[in-house]
């Protein structure tokens, strides 16, 4: 079977305890970028499927996979997120915009 994607560290050998044989490789820098994003909106269509805390939790993997690879401090995101939460408000009145008028 053909997967052609980016699969977390301990699948290869989970998939060899199923008495197949993974085909791996290494991925660069521009590709497991590439893979990453991939992950990312493939984990959204699972998340909407399936709105689970785990599959939140995969969503945060690989957003902290994202950060690592480009050198960005995970406290640093969460600063950011906070200093746009006092500025611009976040989603808890669960507002709607539906148009502006004239």
């Amino acid at each position: 079977m053909e997967y052609n994607k980016l699969v977390r560290d301990k699948i290869p050998e989970i998939i060899k305890k199923s008495n197949l044989k993974p085909v791996t490789h290494k991925a660069g820098k521009k590709e497991f970028e590439q893979k990453l994003i991939e992950k990312l909106a493939e984990e959204i269509e699972e998340f909407k499927r399936n709105s689970s805390v785990e599959e939140l939790a995969d969503l945060l993997e690989i957003i902290y996979a994202i950060c690592d690879l480009k050198g960005i401090d995970k406290r640093k995101i969460e600063l950011i997120r906070q200093k746009k939460a006092n500025e611009k408000g976040a989603f808890k009145k669960k507002t709607i915009l539906e148009r502006t008028d004239g």
